[in-house]
């Protein structure tokens, strides 16, 4: 008759007994989880002298568990293992992988100054470098008047097109828009003292002065300077502006300055083309809003509109131009080998530009207010 043999069941337990976690049995892989629930807090010593067997999950185990307790600050001591086994943890102890999670500390004062100073820091050779950047722009734009035909009119041609006129939809929509929304808003505050026909110089002077070239700016920094970055830094990353150094040619003429000279010749058209728009909004919303007609919209604006309302924007236009193409370029120039500095420094081409945009745009409406116009 045969009898079926029976293995012996493994099992492992735990007890406390002065204030020390005795371990007996066998701690092993198939022994590990039965420990979990078992674990008590405020032990200060792991007995694992009553262990007939340990493998390296036990050790493992054992190991991890006084690693947590020192990230919690407590000591904790494992006593009664036999040579093999202290060999063992040793070993899992040389392997496991480090502790990656960030320490936070409180940060002192001395520690917010440091970084405020190192912004500042980083601030302020940033701006050293565009000026710099800038300044090899107009170089070697002044290179090129002395020297036209090494200008690539093709080029320029292109980013005209990729500029101007593929975004023609989007500035027309978008001041279209603004003009409704000045003129709804503007009817709503007006109609309380009767005075609902100045709409009309509301919606103008906003538009020709400010709104108009200011959003648009905002709108091709988004859309056009981060399109340099990118593709100036794609360029970067192949090394192909690596290449064409060592042909003998310099991507600031190359790439550079067909950008900037397309923008500065397609904003102020972008800008005229906003302005239009946002007057047929204005006046639309004025007809449906307050009943003033068309022609009466005409006639206040045309009577009551300074015509230096509409050069204000057009002269800040090539200035806002030139912000957002140097940025766009310059950022993409500083593009390293991955795709992540690539990424970052196209968000900080479009966040930069928008800024610098509203700050020069500040700056002109003091100036402009100073002298009068």
């Amino acid at each position: 008759m045969t009898t079926a043999s029976v293995l012996p069941t493994k099992h492992v337990s735990a007890s406390v007994a002065d204030g020390a976690l005795v371990l007996s049995g066998q701690l092993l892989i198939d022994t590990v989880d039965q420990l979990y629930e078992k674990f008590a807090e405020g032990v200060e010593r792991i007995d694992v002298g009553y262990l007939s067997q340990m493998d390296t999950a036990g050790a493992w185990f054992l190991v991890d568990y006084q690693m947590r307790a020192a990230r919690n600050g407590a000591l904790l001591e494992i006593t009664g293992a036999t040579q093999a086994q202290t060999q063992l943890m040793e070993t899992v102890a040389r392997n496991m992988p480090p502790d990656d999670r960030p320490t936070h500390k409180a940060l002192t004062l001395a520690d917010r100054l440091e970084a405020f100073g190192q912004k500042v820091t980083r601030g302020w050779h940033m701006t050293v470098e565009l000026i710099s950047f800038l300044g090899q722009v107009i170089i070697t734009l002044g290179g090129i008047l002395r020297h036209p035909s090494r200008l690539r009119m093709t080029s320029v041609v292109h980013h005209c097109q990729e500029i101007g006129v593929s975004a023609v939809p989007i500035v027309a929509l978008m001041a279209f828009l603004i003009g409704v929304v000045l003129a709804f808003q503007g009817s709503a505050q007006l109609r309380q003292f009767g005075a609902e026909v100045f709409v009309v110089d509301l919606i103008a002077i906003s538009i020709l002065r400010e709104l108009g070239i200011l959003l648009t700016a905002i709108i091709v920094a988004g859309r056009s300077g981060s399109a340099f970055t990118a593709a100036i830094g794609s360029m970067k990353m192949r090394e192909e502006i690596d290449a064409m150094r060592t042909l003998g040619l310099d991507p600031v003429t190359i790439l550079v300055v067909p950008r900037v000279l397309a923008l500065m010749l397609m904003l102020p058209a972008l800008g005229f083309i906003a302005d239009i728009s946002g007057l047929i909004g204005g006046a639309l919303m004025s007809w449906i809003e307050l009943g003033v007609s068309p022609a009466v919209f005409q006639t206040r604006l045309v009577s009551n509109t300074d015509v230096w309302h509409f050069s204000v924007g057009m002269i800040k236009a090539p200035f806002f131009a030139l912000i957002i193409g140097i940025i766009g370029c310059y950022q993409g120039l500083k593009v390293g080998g991955n795709a992540e500095s690539l990424g970052r420094l196209t968000s900080a081409s479009v966040v930069l530009s928008i800024f610098m945009v509203i700050v020069v745009d500040a700056m002109f409406s003091i100036f402009f207010a100073v002298v009068g116009v």
